[in-house]
């Protein structure tokens, strides 16, 4: 497959919209635990800690997540940049290695909202007792 600087110039709004969707879960994330470190120092009671086991997780997730983002953009870069000065076949293989980057990103963001799905699970039955 021929490429040209189109092509990896495609995934430039869909990782930053993706690094933009990331960044909001770990907004969201980090208040929450703010919040919960107040009623943790209130009541440390079990399910709290079952959610702050699972904000953790989701944390190092997200972090991976964002990671993952942006090496893909990174080797999109790149691959443009090989473009340029001809080298088409490292291109290939750079390209091949940033859509793997973004599919990891995107496999890790799919983990992340088990997990969030999960949390919220842990709360509502929080609130049912």
């Amino acid at each position: 497959m021929q490429l040209s600087l189109s092509i990896p110039a495609l995934l430039f709004p869909a990782i930053s919209l993706t690094m933009l969707a990331y960044n909001a879960r770990y907004l969201a994330i980090a208040a929450l635990i703010r919040q919960l470190h107040k009623q943790y120092a209130d009541d440390a009671t079990q399910p709290v800690k079952k959610q702050i086991e699972q904000l953790r997780k989701r944390l190092s997730i997200i972090k991976n997540m964002q990671a993952t983002a942006i090496i893909s953009f990174l080797l999109a870069v790149i691959t443009m940049f090989l473009i340029y000065v001809e080298q088409n076949i490292w291109a290939n293989i750079i390209f091949g290695a940033s859509l793997i980057e973004l599919i990891i990103s995107l496999l890790l963001s799919l983990i992340e909202v088990q997990l969030s799905t999960k949390a919220l699970g842990i709360q509502l039955k929080n609130m049912e007792n």
